[in-house]
């Protein structure tokens, strides 16, 4: 990447602003999600099928929970505030890295019953 591409990216950073945590949504298109995603906050598409907790089961999308979330904020009439896109997201799922060999409700208990979100943005 050139000069020209560098201050580019670092401008397009300097307008990113990201929400991230734990919001408490339940699920896409209950009350809380309509009111998050209501004033311009824009939930990359890379996470709206992502397990967030240790408890999601792949076979019932349905019951999902969409407690923790990351946005970035969309600027007047739908525009970016930021020219940078993500790239790829998703979670962590940590439960065969620490406190090996716990049930799932042991586990949440000691560790957490949430997995992290992890986003990439770029240009």
């Amino acid at each position: 990447m050139g000069v020209a591409g560098s201050i580019e990216v670092r401008s397009a950073l300097a307008r990113l602003r990201v929400a991230l945590g734990d919001f408490n949504i339940d699920r896409a298109g209950d009350p809380c999600y309509d009111a998050f995603v209501h004033d311009r906050l824009f939930i990359p598409p890379a996470l709206h099928d992502v397990p967030r907790t240790i408890t999601d089961d792949p076979k019932k999308p349905s019951t999902r929970k969409f407690y923790d979330q990351i946005a970035c904020f969309e600027g007047k009439q739908g525009a970016r505030a930021s020219t940078l896109a993500c790239r790829s997201a998703g979670t962590f799922d940590f439960r065969g890295v620490v406190m090996r060999g716990l049930e799932t409700e042991e586990f949440s208990w000691r560790m957490s019953d949430h997995l992290p979100l992890w986003v990439e943005f770029g240009g």
